[in-house]
């Protein structure tokens, strides 16, 4: 932990400074100053700075400078916030203050910070169209938002209705990338309309963004079954014989739109009803296998950098809907708070399944065709209710009161195809019969979660500068799941089943628990502008079923998958955070400097593995962690034509007890305490710098530069289980945008040094020197980062 002395060194530096100097003992007087940003956070209308709490927001003006349009975006710009870039197909996985255990990958995401759409819950990676701003928020916030806020929460804030202005907002980007063959592009609008002036307005968004890509799949079977996928790479007719080339093939198409409707018939009541729907269509994944590769793999000398082996392309289309009604009644000693919504989540995907059963050594690869992949299929759907009271009155106590419902509910299935594979057992293993489909493996799994909780706040002011805040939520949770298994192949080839039956039986699972989480906040305000905060919180996460066939006693000599005894349920993990924080304002709002430092304890800890029989995805805990650091924001208006932003964050987290079976069920090579966690880096910074003049008599030019830095990051715990450490990097944006009354034009260059880096690792460099098959295995590969891109955008609002 930090030495409380340097601690206070550093605020008694800070208030005794010369920006401490009072705005009348400076005689400064200055029009222009830092523009004040309202949140909601803490359920309550306030600004940034008077907020007793680590908060960032992100307004539009901001995210638009910078060119920020994706949750990947947002985290550069965050203290304490890691959110690693792994494409459009790949949920990416967000990390608050180094909170993660999960080995670096596709579905690394733990869950352990929740996202909100306003009011209302949604786990989405959101295009950023026609948003006000993004609230995040650091540390663990179990009393206010309930489970998955272990670390944090991440709040999408729509742009309301306007009650009386009709305007129409159209607007523009054309991009080129670097390693793109052809030219990206993104388009939109905004129209807003009061149907009854002040009382009922309509607004409704549409967006469209096209990327082409950069990655190329040059490796793709042409007919699995067929083609060989590791012909001779010295012989170029044998490789365009059976391989074809993609170019450009994690491209991705998202389209985003939006309908509200605002009533307000009388001042003391507002609904908003909103439906918002975003349709992704991902073409593959950002991952290479340039250095990734055996070495006495063929293909190894001739991949290039922005290449994937993969012998599949890898399409995703996610679907994603939210209908919420939200509603605010001002009954004169509180407000009134309803948030009901209703979201689904729908996906399709094919992947490269090829190395995943050549690596379970069952044969797979002396069929010389042999290739695989799998389709997945996944449906969700939530109904949250939330109602809330917040006091509002001008006395020293203040409270809020609230109970929140939430039901999730999965459906999911995979299918594993291995094409050709079945006729030739047919003809050289000697299996009595084949299957048309080819269907080596078939599993559907479903469940049903339920949330509910009571929670509040209590506040009093004990003077008028020290204000005490305690919280509590009480809450429970069910789950319920069903799953099921076939090897629909191997049944028809060796043990008398017919050539289209399949034979599901399913098992299932119940889990259920209750908890309580607490708060306590302190906020001493030593003047207008300085305030001073601790706070003590806790968050968790639900625990539950991994969905899984118990594995029966004896094993069965033949493939399977299923869960072992202690594979089959995992409980509930919790944060507890202990946090100091400074808030300061100086020279007439011309700087803001905000400063925290924290340290969080982990119970618990929840990890994505793998089961012992089958290599199934399955979630178990791993132990005790613990995570400390310091986080520094500031905002600054150098002069009246420049501004600057910057953060930095350091944080250290590891383990604090021995994970002996992290990785394997032997307990070797596990988690030892004092090992760090992977995921995120040590060390990150942003600085950003807005430069503005009029221009051309009545025009406004606005240059903007923006450098976004992190250290290293490792891939796994404590390196472990052939765990490796990625680079840190630095990435540098700059634009420039030329604004009239009703238009602006910006000139963006984004990544302008072309840095080529590695953002996050799947798997490890064991599948190519150690697993069965290491010779041609092509899972282990690196995500990499968007190379230069170069781009310009329009827009043009009508008042009508």
């Amino acid at each position: 932990m930090f030495k409380p002395s340097i601690l206070t060194l550093a605020v008694t530096a800070a208030l005794t400074s010369p920006l401490a100097i009072s705005d009348e003992q400076s005689g400064v007087v200055d029009e222009k100053s830092l523009e004040v940003i309202q949140i909601t956070a803490t359920r309550r209308s306030g600004s940034v700075q008077d907020a007793p709490l680590n908060v960032t927001a992100l307004d539009a003006d901001l995210m638009q400078a910078q060119n920020i349009s994706e949750l990947a975006d947002i985290a550069r710009w965050v203290p304490g916030l890691t959110i690693t870039d792994q494409g459009g197909r790949s949920g990416s996985p967000i990390i608050v203050r180094g909170l993660n255990t999960n080995s670096s990958g596709p579905g690394s995401d733990g869950g352990t910070v929740a996202t909100y759409i306003n009011e209302i819950p949604v786990a989405i990676d959101m295009r950023l169209t026609d948003v006000e701003q993004v609230e995040v928020l650091i540390g663990p916030q179990g009393t206010l938002y309930g489970a998955g806020t272990l670390g944090g929460a991440i709040r999408y804030m729509l742009k309301a209705p306007d009650l009386d202005l009709t305007t129409l907002d159209i607007h523009g980007d054309a991009f080129q990338g670097s390693q793109s063959d052809n030219l990206g592009s993104e388009a939109g609008f905004v129209f807003n309309l009061p149907l009854i002036e002040e009382t009922l307005a309509l607004r409704a968004s549409f967006n469209r963004f096209d990327d082409p890509g950069f990655v190329d799949y040059n490796y793709v079977v042409k007919q699995g079954g067929v083609s060989l996928p590791d012909p001779d790479w010295a012989d170029q007719n044998a490789i365009q014989q059976n391989l074809k080339q993609v170019a450009d093939a994690n491209g991705e198409t998202t389209t985003t739109g939006r309908v509200s409707v605002r009533w307000q018939p009388v001042d003391w009541f507002d609904g908003t009803l909103n439906y918002f729907y975003q349709k992704q269509a991902s073409e593959g994944r950002s991952i290479v296998h340039h250095n990734a590769l055996n070495p006495d793999n063929g293909l190894n000398n001739i991949i290039s950098e922005y290449e994937s082996a993969y012998r599949y392309e890898e399409p995703r289309d996610k679907e994603d809907s939210l209908l919420s009604l939200e509603l605010k009644a001002d009954l004169g000693f509180a407000e009134l708070v309803s948030a009901t919504g209703f979201s689904e989540f729908d996906a399709v995907g094919q992947r490269d399944q090829t190395d995943l059963l050549i690596r379970l050594d069952y044969g797979y690869e002396e069929f010389p065709a042999f290739s695989a992949f799998t389709r997945e299929e996944s449906h969700q759907e939530t109904f949250t209710q939330e109602l809330r009271l917040v006091s509002q009155n001008d006395s020293a106590l203040n409270w809020i009161a609230g109970v929140f419902y939430n039901k999730l509910e999965t459906d999911g299935s995979s299918k594993e195809f291995t094409p050709g594979f079945g006729e030739y057992a047919v003809e050289n293993w000697g299996a009595a019969q084949t299957r048309p489909d080819n269907l080596e493996y078939y599993s559907i799994d479903r469940s049903e979660v339920t949330e509910q909780a009571i929670f509040g706040e209590l506040g009093y002011q004990i003077n008028d500068d020290l204000t005490v805040t305690v919280g509590a939520r009480f809450y429970e949770y069910e789950v319920s799941a069903e799953s099921a298994v076939d090897f629909p192949l191997l049944n028809t080839l060796f043990y008398g089943a017919g050539p289209n039956d399949i034979t599901l039986n399913f098992e299932d699972t119940f889990a259920e628990d209750d908890g309580s989480l607490f708060k306590f906040n302190a906020n001493y305000q030593f003047n207008d502008t300085v305030m001073a905060y601790v706070t003590v919180s806790e968050g968790f996460r639900i625990g539950g079923s991994n969905g899984l066939a118990p594995c029966p006693d004896p094993l069965p000599d033949k493939q399977s998958g299923c869960g072992q005894p202690d594979e089959m349920l995992y409980t509930a993990d919790t944060t507890t955070n202990y946090e100091l924080g400074l808030k300061s304002t100086w020279m007439r709002n011309r700087l803001h400097f905000n400063a925290a430092v924290f340290n969080v304890d982990w119970e618990d800890a929840q990890i994505a593995g793998a089961t012992v029989v089958g290599q199934l995805p399955y979630t178990s805990n791993a132990g005790t962690a613990n995570s400390k650091g310091l986080e520094l924001s500031s905002r600054a208006m150098l002069t009246d034509s420049l501004t600057a932003y910057a953060t930095y964050a350091y944080t250290k987290v590891e383990l604090t007890s021995d994970a002996p079976f992290l990785f394997n069920s032997d307990g070797t090579d596990g988690g030892k305490k004092g090992d760090r966690l992977p995921g995120s880096p040590e060390q990150q910074f942003s600085l950003g710098v807005n430069y503005q003049t009029e221009v051309l008599n009545d025009k406004t030019l606005d240059i903007n530069y923006g450098l976004t830095a992190q250290s290293d990051s490792i891939s796994k715990v404590g390196l472990h289980a052939n765990g490796e450490t990625l680079p840190g990097y630095g990435l540098s944006n700059i634009s420039a945008k030329l604004t009239a009354d009703a238009w602006s034009a910006t000139v963006y260059v984004d990544n302008m040094f072309d840095k080529y880096t590695y953002t996050s690792v799947r798997r490890d460099v064991g599948d190519i020197t150690s697993t069965n098959g290491a010779q041609i295995q092509r899972n282990y590969g690196h995500y990499i980062n968007r190379p230069l891109t170069v781009g310009i955008k329009f827009n043009y609002q009508f008042e009508l």
